[in-house]
């Protein structure tokens, strides 16, 4: 389906990608953990909500 240029351009497209967002993570981590400090408790809040809907959904089924 695909040729070998192909499937070469997008292993390579795809490390080159992985790799500039990882270096950007990277720059960036100091300013991330300052400025969202909370998020992880909003994520976790709305985790459980959506556990809390199915298992609604479950006992009312």
């Amino acid at each position: 389906m695909f040729s070998t240029g192909q499937l070469i351009f997008a292993a390579l497209f795809a490390l080159g990608f992985i790799t500039i967002i990882i270096v950007s993570y990277k720059k960036d981590k100091k300013l991330h953990l300052k400025n969202y400090k909370g998020v992880k408790w909003v994520a976790l809040t709305f985790v459980i909500f959506l556990i809390l809907l199915f298992v609604i959904k479950y006992l009312l089924k």
